[in-house]
């Protein structure tokens, strides 16, 4: 059986034409809530840590679970964090089979600040769910323990961040949400467990670069790419990466990091043979999550608008590529993980409505 495709259009307004502007307004200007979120740190079978920030019903960013008020904890000043969290939270946490639950894998150097991770979490918080937005490795505000950091197809970190927040909710309805890399990373994981995720109702990934050698020599080699997007990211992650030089010395190759213009050059010198891949082309082979998309048995909405500046349209799925689990949603316009809408200034709530609609209908 093969998957269904809904071209529905997203209502991108008229004002607001093309793929980089949709993409950069977005991420840039459109409205959104603002909320604080609970800090969980969480250490790793292999000595890191991850960090997980918490919202939902009977957990307050400002209150103790007791009721006082605090102020925020000024470690976590640059993140979107008020505290820390606390054992005594818990109890007052909704812990009954009833309660719904969603954890959400961000974007490259993506975090609980993002555009799209802030407009999801209060969407569904202010529905009553349980919301966990799980952090990659180095994506918290926080530098890792470890000379690695992320990358597109960790699975093992998926699998530990699913487990962990149900360890912690083991009776909560959970849904799961990956963004652009972190859709990758999702569906790569599910796809490759295949039936072994039967305690998830429903997953959804958006804007998502299945086929991480067409995206890789997107960003890397068309102007957009490499000077505008490229330049975005690469800013971030060489000032990471500068860091982990210093704590790791003889591991990383600084100088010619600090030369790389591109992803591919960036991939080639750090994330490929950091995490075990020959060159950024291996690794963009291996870690793409298209070639698995028939194995995924967990209801699953691959939302892409197929004028996405960072995931060319040609390399979309198609109904064939995937299992019947699996709703392709490809609507004209939306650009990337920003779907605007409304009138100007307009706003980012077409897209966790879109995700409550599937999760809710499966439609």
């Amino acid at each position: 059986m093969s998957a269904k495709i809904d071209t529905s259009p997203c209502p991108t307004p008229p004002w607001l034409p093309g793929s980089h502007l949709q993409t950069l307004y977005g991420t840039l200007a459109a409205r959104y809530h603002r909320i604080a979120f609970v800090r969980e740190r969480v250490d790793t079978p292999d000595g890191d840590f991850l960090d997980f920030d918490w919202t939902g019903p009977g957990l307050f960013a400002d209150r103790l679970a007791g009721g006082e008020l605090t102020k925020p904890d000024p470690t976590l000043a640059h993140t979107a964090a008020h505290r820390w969290m606390r054992d005594d939270d818990w109890t007052t946490v909704p812990a009954g089979a009833d309660i719904p639950a969603l954890i959400l894998f961000h974007g490259l150097e993506g975090s609980s600040r993002s555009h799209y991770a802030q407009s999801i979490a209060q969407h569904f918080r202010a529905r009553g769910w349980m919301v966990a937005i799980a952090h990659f490795r180095s994506c918290s505000g926080f530098p890792n323990r470890m000379a690695r950091a992320y990358f597109s197809g960790d699975s093992e970190d998926v699998d530990f961040m699913l487990k962990t927040v149900r360890g912690r909710l083991p009776h909560a309805r959970w849904h799961a949400v990956g963004v652009s890399l972190g859709g990758n990373a999702l569906l790569k994981h599910v796809g490759e467990q295949a039936e072994g995720l039967g305690w998830l109702n429903a997953c959804a990934a958006v804007s998502v670069p299945m086929d991480l050698v067409a995206c890789g020599v997107c960003l890397s080699e068309t102007w957009a790419g490499r000077h505008i997007y490229s330049r975005y990211f690469l800013r971030s992650m060489k000032v990471k990466i500068q860091e982990k030089a210093k704590r790791f010395p003889g591991n990383i190759d600084v100088f010619r990091l600090n030369q790389a213009k591109s992803l591919r050059e960036f991939d080639d010198l750090y994330t490929a043979p950091m995490h075990g891949y020959k060159n950024a082309l291996d690794y963009w082979t291996r870690a793409s999550s298209k070639r698995l998309l028939r194995s995924v048995a967990v209801p699953t909405l691959v939302l892409n608008a197929r004028n996405d500046p960072f995931v060319p349209a040609p390399s979309l799925p198609g109904s064939v590529d995937c299992s019947g689990s699996i709703l392709l949603h490809q609507p004209a316009e939306g650009g990337h993980a920003s779907f605007v809408t409304g009138r100007f200034p307009a706003d980012l709530g077409w897209l966790p409505i879109r995700l409550a609609r599937f999760f809710e209908t499966g439609a």
